[in-house]
């Protein structure tokens, strides 16, 4: 994972948006890059969840959404 050290300022809200949550380690590590620029993570969305890889728990202190649950 990396991001550019000027894409998010100190403040800026910021969606999180993917295509699949699976293990949720991608979102997780996605939503620490952007919370050590100063970001705030206004919510998790994703299209399809995969619920028995139980990502969604490595999320908990954020708003999750998904479309689509297998």
């Amino acid at each position: 994972m990396e991001i550019h050290a000027d894409a998010i300022q100190k403040g800026d809200s910021v969606l999180v948006h993917d295509d699949v949550l699976a293990t949720g380690g991608t979102a997780e590590a996605t939503c620490e890059l952007i919370e050590r620029l100063g970001g705030t993570i206004v919510q998790c969305n994703f299209l399809i969840e995969l619920d028995f890889l139980k990502g969604r728990d490595k999320l908990k202190s954020y708003d999750v959404q998904s479309i689509v649950h297998y």
